[in-house]
């Protein structure tokens, strides 16, 4: 079955499951990006941090590149104007591809005027070496000020998101604004199989929680990017596209109370 499409601000398009690559490395991580490509997913999430670009681009060159939709992002420390540009430039040479689909700003850096970094995005743009841009982990005020400063769209936002983190008023905010919004940690690292209320609405779909809280995602308009080492699982979260949850069963994810944060970031987490 299609991945379906979100359309993005930039004009562009981003298919709605992608791969994570996180901690993917050397040739169990090469295995594994090209299992998910094989399968069929065609969007792959990055990052400088994750140093694992030669990995992506090994991994990707036996496809062709318009068929991959390729994010990488660069690091907070980077987000000064011309180190952003060269980071971008060495992301490049690294993935062995001229553009990226989506490229976006980590994490935020107070120290840093935001003007000043989206504005090196803006001249990526021009260039043709990223097609879109956005941002990571951003606060809703924050992404405010970058949507009214920034000369380029700002495409898409991403963040921690799962049913145990439900950030309704974010996600409400940047889908009123037009900004895709991508989940990571969409299964909150497996602790979704903890919580009851996913687990019942599992046994009563006949799927697993992993999928359960996939498909609760891809219903509310969001981009999800799972990542897995172990075949079985990279082909599970991609069964999420042919069946639904039911309106009830939406809701009572929604209604978890619990609110657990995986990722917080000294220095720059705002959350």
């Amino acid at each position: 079955m299609q991945i379906p499409q979100i359309e993005l601000r930039s004009g562009y398009a981003m298919p709605q499951v992608g791969f994570g690559t996180w901690r993917l490395w050397g040739g169990e991580g090469i295995a594994a990006i090209g299992a998910a490509l094989k399968m069929g997913y065609r969007h792959l999430d990055t990052a400088d941090y994750y140093e694992n670009h030669a990995e992506v681009a090994t991994a990707m060159a036996d496809y062709d590149r318009e068929e991959v939709f390729l994010t990488s992002k660069v690091w907070p420390d980077d987000l000064r104007h011309d180190d952003l540009i060269a980071a971008c430039e060495r992301n490049l040479q690294e993935l062995r591809t001229e553009y990226l689909d989506l490229y976006l700003l980590h994490w935020p850096n107070p120290a840093i005027d935001m003007a000043e970094s989206l504005g090196a995005l803006g001249e990526l743009v021009e260039r043709g070496l990223v097609r879109s841009v956005g941002v990571c982990n951003f606060v809703q005020a924050r992404l405010a000020e970058a949507l009214e400063i920034s000369s380029v769209p700002i495409s898409g936002h991403q963040f921690e998101l799962h049913p145990l983190l439900y950030q309704r008023e974010l996600v409400d905010f940047c889908q009123g604004e037009g900004v895709a919004v991508t989940a990571y940690c969409p299964i909150a690292r497996g602790a979704v199989y903890e919580n009851e209320t996913v687990g019942d609405i599992a046994n009563e779909t006949g799927r697993t929680c992993a999928q359960v809280s996939l498909r609760w995602l891809l219903q509310k308009g969001c981009v999800v990017i799972p990542r897995s080492s172990k075949i079985s699982h990279i082909e599970e979260n991609l069964d999420i596209l042919d069946w639904e949850l039911t309106e009830d069963q939406v809701a009572r994810i929604d209604a978890i109370p619990e609110r657990r944060r995986l990722i917080r970031m000294d220095g720059y987490d705002e959350f």
